[in-house]
């Protein structure tokens, strides 16, 4: 059975990747707001890891609406888990088997337990979370022993985070960051796995 991951690139969903593959057929997802954004980065961490990937797009307006809720709230974290919803229920309604790479005490983005259960219902899908019950500790010790990961600051890095997108059109409407988002959040990039 196929099962269809959300995939930034990064260790946390690289990692939710490898563990779903021992019981399912693994593609990974990325969405991007901007239909032209390439992500040669992504791509060749899929390519590392050795599943098909596949990009797609929200759109331009979502990418805007999403920057607007940012604006709105003074914080990120409403619009990025809302953005993370319509990814999982754009996956469900293709495949039987859902998943990310969400950790035990991630805060965003983070679906609620009524969330899961009305996806499940309402497409009749698996979402699965198999890093749900672990901590950040215990996932930067299995990411070290089964990937080979970059670290940066958001934005430095060309993953498939949501934020880069949400971040680069909230500075386009003339509104700085700074103050929006959380100084000094680090983000991942799979540049190769360890063959163990």
């Amino acid at each position: 059975m196929k099962a269809g991951l959300l995939f930034s690139g990064g260790k946390d969903s690289a990692l939710a990747a490898l563990m779903l593959a021992r019981d399912y057929e693994v593609e990974l997802n990325t969405f991007v707001f901007d239909p032209e954004r390439e992500l040669p980065s992504v791509e060749a961490a899929a390519r590392a890891l050795g599943f098909p990937w596949h990009k797609r797009s929200f759109g331009l307006e979502y990418r805007d609406e999403a920057a607007r809720m940012v604006l709105a709230s003074g914080y990120p974290n409403d619009a990025i888990t809302a953005v993370h919803r319509r990814a999982v229920e754009a996956l469900a309604q293709e495949y039987g088997v859902v998943g990310d790479g969400t950790r035990l005490n991630d805060r965003v983005p983070m679906l609620t337990k009524s969330d899961v259960l009305r996806i499940a219902d309402r497409y009749g899908c698996s979402y699965v979370r198999p890093l749900l019950g672990y901590g950040k500790t215990e996932v930067q010790r299995l990411a070290g022993r089964y990937l080979i990961v970059t670290n940066g600051e958001t934005g430095t890095l060309e993953n498939g985070d949501y934020e880069y997108e949400i971040r680069a059109a909230i500075e386009r409407m003339g509104h700085p960051c700074a103050g929006l988002f959380p100084a000094h959040h680090g983000q991942s990039l799979v540049v190769g796995a360890t063959g163990t």
